[in-house]
């Protein structure tokens, strides 16, 4: 049995932040239904694979073990069956500013009036209150408002993620919001309402540069690749390619040194005497290093680090990764059949694996693809979903 069976999730989720939060907890075996527009969201469309499918990649990514249910939920009629959803629900996942909720009647206060211990979990840009609060947003505004991409890139030249780690850490977030109002639900009865918001998270995990700033006023410049803390640590040519090595701590710092064939040179050298330091000279390190790696191929080179056990990986492109056989061997992939797709798509498995009970393995719906099914568990009869569908409410 899985942790979350026999909980229901109504997931108003678009883009990243709010549906990957309903695939995760769909993972752990709740009901979770999608809810979007007749047609299908807007959100489907991003990264699109080719005409037939009415999915993209971002969509195929982070909705997989879920129902689609489309409706109009501002109309009259789509506002009675967003009631009967409600009241059949444990959760209820939005990511749009409170504004746009309360017009719909899915803020916190409209949905304990149906259902008086339901859970919402909701997700906004920068939060309910403060002076930002009714500004819109997308990751990459949380990427540049948490210190991080200023000392990122080359100096004078930042540079954002083109992973979108401010949405997934969001969605992180709020799926572990949702378990602790599940437990704390179980124990007392209760729902609540938990907030989540994508500058809140792009500062969690942005916290380290945060606290050396306002504690020692670091005033880091941009690196490139190279470690801020600790060395030595970049991402070097090779005579076929590129590898990553990250040093960190004394120990390895002598296994570096002791590769590069010159230990006693830069252990006694008073510039690398510690993490600190070796952040501050890495541009030295990075400099030993890349004559070391420049005359091997990737593979030489990630012989020589493995040996040496100092932490190095090879730059892999997307279809690199497709191909990698440590990848292939533990099956992070698995490949699933979208209708319309010319061939599977490689869906990743779930980042925790359990020994006690199996994650489901449910290919992302079609647009509307459980619509009757789910109305027709809500008492609608054929001939009232019929009509509905006739309205355009679903």
């Amino acid at each position: 049995m899985s942790v979350l069976e026999g909980v229901r999730v109504l997931d108003l989720g678009r883009y990243i932040a709010g549906p990957l939060c309903g695939a995760m907890l769909g993972d752990l075996g709740a009901e979770v239904i999608r809810i979007e527009r007749v047609g299908g969201g807007e959100d489907r469309a991003q990264y699109p694979l080719g005409d037939e499918a009415d999915a993209g990649a971002a969509y195929l990514a982070f909705n997989r073990n879920k129902k689609s249910l489309t409706l109009d939920p501002g109309s009259p009629k789509g506002r009675e069956v967003m009631k009967r959803l409600v009241a059949s629900a444990d959760i209820v996942l939005v990511n749009m500013p409170l504004p746009a909720i309360q017009k719909i009647g899915l803020d916190y206060e409209s949905l304990k009036a149906i259902k008086d211990d339901i859970i919402l979990l909701h997700t906004s840009a920068f939060g309910n209150d403060g002076p930002y609060a009714e500004r819109v947003g997308f990751d990459g505004i949380g990427q540049v408002m948490s210190g991080t991409v200023a000392i990122s890139g080359n100096p004078g030249d930042p540079m954002k993620s083109v992973v979108c780690w401010v949405d997934v850490s969001t969605a992180m977030f709020s799926a572990y919001g949702a378990l602790a109002a599940i437990v704390h639900k179980r124990a007392t009865g209760q729902g609540q309402k938990v907030e989540t918001n994508l500058l809140r998270s792009a500062l969690n995990l942005s916290n380290v540069q945060i606290i050396e700033q306002a504690v020692i006023d670091r005033n880091r410049p941009a690196t490139a690749n190279r470690m801020q803390a600790g060395g030595p640590g970049d991402l070097h040519k090779t005579k076929d390619g590129w590898v990553m090595i990250q040093v960190a701590g004394d120990g390895l710092f002598r296994r570096w040194a002791k590769l590069m064939g010159e230990e006693e040179k830069w252990t006694s050298d008073p510039r690398f005497a510690s993490e600190m330091l070796r952040g501050d000279n890495n541009a030295i390190l990075s400099e030993r290093t890349a004559a070391f790696t420049k005359d091997l191929t990737t593979e030489e080179a990630l012989a020589a680090f493995a040996a040496a056990k100092v932490p190095a990986g090879p730059l892999l492109n997307p279809q690199q990764v497709l191909e990698d056989e440590h990848v292939n061997a533990v099956g992070m992939y698995r490949m699933t059949d979208y209708p319309g797709l010319p061939k599977p798509a490689p869906l990743v498995e779930p980042g925790a694996r359990f020994s006690g009970f199996e994650v489901p393995r449910e290919r992302p719906p079609t647009a509307g693809e459980h619509t009757d099914e789910i109305l027709a568990g809500l008492g609608y009869d054929r001939a009232e979903i019929g009509a509905l569908r006739a309205e355009g409410i679903i």
